[in-house]
This record gives C-alpha cells, sequence and structure tokens, in this order.
C-alpha cells in the first residue's frame, strides 16, 4: 500500500474517532498502566508517546517523570491532537510537546529515556517511522509496544473480535501475527506477553548500550 494512501486513510479513520476514541479505550486503562509501568520510567524523564492519540498516557506518564521530565506526543490527527492539546491544557502541564506529523516525519527535538507505541500497528509496520523514534533514543531507553494480534489459529472468537477492532483501527492488517517483529529488529530482543484470551501483546525491550 502506498505511503500517502495509508497517510490519507487512517487520517481518515481516525478523524471520525476522535470524538468517541477515549470511550472506546477505556476498557484498556489496565492494559495502558501495565505497559507504562515497564518503560522504568523515573523523575525527570524524557519519554516519546508515539501515536499519542487524544493523549490519554499523559497523566500516567505525567505520574513517572513528574514536572522535571518531558513527554514528546507525536500523532498525525489533527483532531486527535486537538483532543489531547485540550487534555494538556487541563493538567496544567508544561512539560508536554506535542507534533502533528506523522511518526516517520516526526522531528523529535530530544533524545529521550523511553518510547511507548500504544495501538500503533500502523506506525510498527512501518520501517521509516521505526528508524526515526529509535534515532532519538539513548542507549538503554526502554521501548514498550502494546497492540492487538492474531491470537492461535484455532481461537476463532478472539480473533473475530481482533478482526473487527483492527477494521476500525488499522489501515492494513499485513503483521498482525508478530506485530512488533521490525520494532524486535531495532530494538534487540523483545520480551512479549499476551491478555485477553491472545488477543492483546504487550512487547517490551531495552536499546542497545555501548558496552553490550
Amino acid at each position: 500500500m502506498a505511503a500517502n494512501h495509508t497517510h490519507q486513510t487512517a487520517l481518515e479513520q481516525y478523524r471520525d474517532r476522535a470524538k468517541v476514541y477515549d470511550l472506546e479505550l477505556a476498557a484498556f486503562e489496565p492494559i495502558r498502566r501495565n505497559a507504562i509501568a515497564r518503560l522504568n520510567l523515573a523523575p525527570g524523564d524524557a519519554v516519546i508517546d508515539v501515536g499519542c492519540g487524544t493523549g490519554l498516557s499523559f497523566a500516567h506518564l505525567q505520574q513517572a517523570i513528574g514536572p522535571s521530565g518531558h513527554i514528546i506526543g507525536i500523532e498525525q490527527s489533527p483532531e486527535m491532537l486537538a483532543h489531547a492539546c485540550a487534555r494538556v491544557t487541563q493538567g496544567g502541564w508544561t512539560n508536554v510537546t506535542l507534533l502533528n506529523a506523522s511518526a516517520e516525519d516526526a522531528a523529535i527535538p530530544i533524545t529521550a529515556n523511553a518510547a511507548l507505541f500504544h495501538f500503533t500497528h500502523d506506525i510498527l509496520r512501518n520501517d521509516a517511522a521505526i528508524r526515526n523514534v529509535m534515532g532519538r533514543l539513548k542507549p538503554g531507553a526502554h521501548v514498550v509496544a502494546v497492540g492487538l494480534q492474531w491470537a492461535a489459529p484455532w481461537a476463532w472468537p478472539t480473533n473475530g473480535f481482533v478482526w473487527l477492532a483492527a477494521l476500525r483501527s488499522v489501515t492494513c492488517m499485513e503483521g498482525l501475527d508478530r506485530p512488533w517483529s521490525l520494532l524486535a529488529e531495532a530494538v534487540g530482543k523483545m520480551e512479549v506477553s499476551t491478555t485477553l484470551f491472545g488477543a492483546i501483546y504487550i512487547a517490551s525491550g531495552t536499546t542497545t548500550r555501548p558496552d553490550q
């Protein structure tokens, strides 16, 4: 699929979802908290929230990094980013930088200690996006990805749920068997666990340190 077509499809998809996105993802908040915990953030850390959507992760990230930390939120949908901006204003957070850009084109202004990919399948299947984000991470940075995946072939009800959810949230179902595979090539070894009967994965890893 051509990149421009993919971007346009995603923009149209999330233009329609922006108003109800928070409600749609409310049931997945425990998974979000689990993913953020795996980032092992400390006060003062900088974190890249890749495909930040409406900013649902911001409050949890703020609790971990404190006012001396920094959040870089990347989101290509103007409608989704408008909600994220409102959330930042409401929270009174002055340590959040929002970038209205695709993940591959975003000019990330700092090097970060961590990166979160929360339900960002299209981004995770984009080599250029991964290279751009990984190029702005410090050695030893924690990387966590969460999203939909195909369950075992015999798990028809679970895969039915994945299929329906993917129709609403991704532009291409390529890679749903191992959505984190391109990220793992960039990071190295990643630990992967699943939840919701195998429909959701959490993959976590650490970028290579100079002495490794």
